[in-house]
């Protein structure tokens, strides 16, 4: 039985990426019996791609960060909310947990803010259809990480001063009322927004038309290192300040966590700062690809058909 295989070929405009041009190697065939295997030759879309993915990754390494600031307004943040005074009124009281509602409101608030007012304004300003690009607004996020912590630290601060003004004990609430909190966490959520949607429009939209399906795992990945970061930065403080003057006690009253708060902030800044000079060398696909024009290499899909 006779069979005829047809491929249905589509034709893809890739940028030539002239970075890692190391990479090209894995499409060159250096088989001294000049024999192709898929195992040991790439096609040059493949090539392409990768440097595309790679191109990506110093943008998906500074995002790390704000989820790292994230995870504490879950544990620290809501460790301070059990130690204030949580009451409404005579015999209502706020779960510390609930705080995190807050993040909710934000995020209410900052996407029509976001569509209503800042996106025509930095339509005009921009000359973008979007307003933002996907890299300014995860730019914006960071800025508001950095914002939130900034505002964690000094209140710390302020409830540790009324906590040894008032000699507070063991257990006792702290005469602050813990709506103080509500700054962090609005920035946080705020940020969020920000955040969340630009990285999820950025690795949809630059992710290799072939690697579609793990541009949504590069997203999540930045999510939970982040929070392993954060477990990690709470394990090398806990280590280095020791059990004599603590940054991170299990009494907040003895300990010294806006220590911790600054560091964050000083860290994130710091990314900040490479995150800026990443954004700034990042081209986008789309520009790319027209800047490329005849220098692009298109590329032929095949997809075999059996008949």
């Amino acid at each position: 039985l006779k069979t005829d295989v047809l491929l249905q070929v589509s034709l893809t405009k890739v940028a030539n990426v002239f970075l890692l041009r190391f990479l090209d190697h894995a499409a060159i065939n250096d088989a001294p019996d000049g024999e192709q295997s898929k195992w040991t030759l790439a096609t040059l879309t493949d090539v392409e791609e990768v440097k595309t993915v790679a191109r990506m990754l110093p943008i998906w390494a500074t995002t790390i960060m704000f989820w790292t600031v994230y995870a504490q307004m879950t544990t620290f943040s809501v460790s301070q909310a059990t130690t204030m005074d949580r009451h409404i009124g005579a015999s209502f009281q706020i779960p510390a947990g609930s705080l995190t509602v807050f993040f909710v409101g934000s995020i209410l608030l900052t996407v029509p803010i976001y569509d209503r007012l800042v996106v025509p304004v930095a339509r005009r300003a921009t000359g973008n259809p979007h307003g933002l690009t996907p890299l300014q607004r995860i730019g914006v996020g960071l800025v508001l990480s950095i914002v939130a912590m900034v505002c964690a630290a000094l209140t710390e601060v302020r409830r540790l001063r009324v906590a040894r003004d008032a000699r507070v004990g063991g257990g006792e609430a702290v005469p602050m009322t813990v709506f103080w909190l509500i700054p962090q966490f609005l920035f946080v959520g705020a940020g969020e927004a920000f955040t969340y949607i630009g990285q999820l429009d950025f690795f949809l939209r630059e992710c290799p038309k072939g690697m579609k399906t793990m541009s949504t795992g590069l997203f999540l990945s930045t999510l939970s290192l982040g929070f392993f970061v954060s477990s990690a930065l709470v394990a090398a403080v806990h280590k280095l300040t020791g059990d004599r003057h603590p940054w991170l006690a299990d009494d907040l009253n003895k300990g010294q966590l806006h220590k911790f708060y600054w560091l964050l902030a000083g860290v994130c800044l710091a990314n900040l700062l490479v995150y800026l000079v990443a954004a700034r060398w990042y081209k986008y696909k789309a520009g790319r690809a027209a800047a490329a024009g005849d220098g692009g290499v298109e590329m032929a899909d095949a997809e075999p058909c059996l008949h």
